[in-house]
Order: C-alpha cells, then sequence, then structure tokens
C-alpha cells in the first residue's frame, strides 16, 4: 500500500504550478485538494525588463530563481532577441534549472542548497564588480540576495519580471473540509502561499485548523510558525519530491 493512502492532503500552490505535486502525492495514494492561494501574472510595466535585456551586453550573470523568473525573461528575449552567449547563467533549485533547460540553456551555476541564501554563500566567483541581472517577482520577494551581493561589491539590477497575487476566494467545499476536520495536512512550497493562505482563511479561522502543517523547507517553516504557531513536517531536500518524501514519512510514523 502507497504511504499516504487514506490521507487528504490540501495543496495551495499557483493553478499553474501544482500539477507535479498532485501527481506525486496520488502515486503514494493521497487524496487531493487544491487551493491555489496564489494568482501569477504580469508586472505593472514590462519596460525595466525591456530596457534590461536590451542593454544584456552590460551583464556578466544572469540569476533565475524560479520556473516564472526562467518563463517570464525567455518571453520577453523571444520580441527582442539578443545574444547570451557571453552570459552565464545560475539558478536556484532543480526546477528552475529545468526550466531553463526546456528554453535550450544550460545554467552555470546552482548552488547545492535550494534557496536563495545559498546562492550567495556558494557564488562561484568573487561578486566584487560583477554585473548581475536579477528578474524578479514585482513586490513580496525576499532582499538577502540582493543585499549580500551588493553588500560584496557586485552590481546588481532587479527588474519586475512578473506579479503574484493572492487569490480572493476561499471555495465553500475546502472551507468545510477544513473545519470538518477532513483535511490531514496543509502543504506549502513558498512563504507567499502562506501569507496568502492566511489572508484568504482570515486569522480568526486559522486557529480551529487541527490539519498538520507542511513546509518545503526553512524559510517556508518560518513562516509557517510565524501564522501558525507550528511546523510539523518539513522536508530535508527542498523540492516537491523532498516534500512527498517527509510526507510519506509522516504517515509512516503515525
Amino acid at each position: 500500500m502507497a504511504d499516504l493512502t487514506g490521507k487528504t492532503i490540501l495543496v495551495t500552490r499557483a493553478i499553474n504550478q501544482s500539477g507535479e505535486l498532485i501527481q506525486l502525492l496520488h502515486h503514494q495514494g493521497a487524496s487531493v485538494l487544491e487551493l491555489p492561494t496564489l494568482e501569477i501574472g504580469s508586472p505593472s510595466s514590462w519596460e525595466p525588463l525591456d530596457r534590461a535585456i536590451a542593454q544584456l551586453g552590460d551583464f556578466n550573470w544572469l540569476i533565475l530563481t524560479s520556473a516564472n523568473g526562467v518563463n517570464a525573461f525567455f518571453n520577453r528575449l523571444a520580441i527582442n532577441p539578443q545574444p547570451l552567449n557571453h552570459l552565464k547563467i545560475a539558478v536556484v533549485g532543480q526546477k528552475t534549472a529545468q526550466s531553463l533547460m526546456s528554453r535550450g540553456q544550460l545554467p552555470h551555476f546552482t548552488p547545492p542548497d535550494y534557496i536563495a541564501d545559498a546562492l550567495v554563500t556558494h557564488f562561484p566567483e568573487p561578486p566584487l564588480g560583477q554585473c548581475i541581472l536579477f528578474p524578479r517577482v514585482e513586490s513580496g520577494g525576499r532582499e538577502v540576495l540582493v543585499t549580500e551581493l551588493t553588500a560584496r561589491g557586485a552590481l546588481v539590477t532587479e527588474v519586475a519580471a512578473y506579479q503574484s497575487h493572492c487569490a480572493k476566494h476561499l471555495p465553500a467545499p475546502i472551507l468545510a473540509s477544513l473545519e470538518g476536520g477532513l483535511v490531514d495536512v496543509i502543504t506549502f512550497a513558498s512563504s507567499k502561499t502562506v501569507t496568502c493562505f492566511q489572508q484568504i482563511m482570515g486569522r480568526d479561522r486559522l486557529s480551529q485548523i487541527s490539519a498538520s502543517i507542511a513546509s518545503i523547507g526553512p524559510q517556508t517553516s518560518a513562516t509557517c510558525r510565524e501564522v501558525f504557531g507550528r511546523i510539523d513536517i518539513e522536508a530535508r531536500e527542498y523540492t516537491l519530491e523532498g516534500l512527498t518524501a517527509a510526507l510519506c514519512v509522516w504517515a509512516r510514523n503515525l
């Protein structure tokens, strides 16, 4: 029998990003409910990113920390093609690397841990004087990467490549399942999904949730502790596969 048979798991990823996790959970026998807490869309203006792409020859490194960033950058690059052969590309995480490779590019560097902090710690060249382009979420992202690389002498250009918004509606069947204790685990794959879940649910309802809280990694776990006051399951490897593996360990230990 699969490890998660008989368990109901709520997935909170954006609707266009939840498929892989749902498939992994189904493979382990789980019943899956979806509550897309995030909606991914265009930034308020494409002009900064388009301008940076037009000046791509001025940069030494391109940093991409999400599949959303990869897709937004290469979609805009297709509109105004520029050569990439001089540019070194650093990515955070396997999924970002896979998205990059689907665009016909290989990453020059991927840090050993799948978090942005590790990119700073393990950056393969002295940052001093490096011109770095960082297409990223327009608002709500962590600042550690830019702050630390700038402190070490890098010239970092941040440009909005996409925006993520909290969903506005909580479907009644999902609310009923949560309030009725029918959900065994709620999974979170980013801090933003945690804060958006809080916004959708409302603070008053959070204390009534009996489901276990599962996180993809330490940064997301820290946000879970702020919002829920606890974290019950944390992935050792900060990937969707790692999150699924952690859920299976949890289930076997019940």
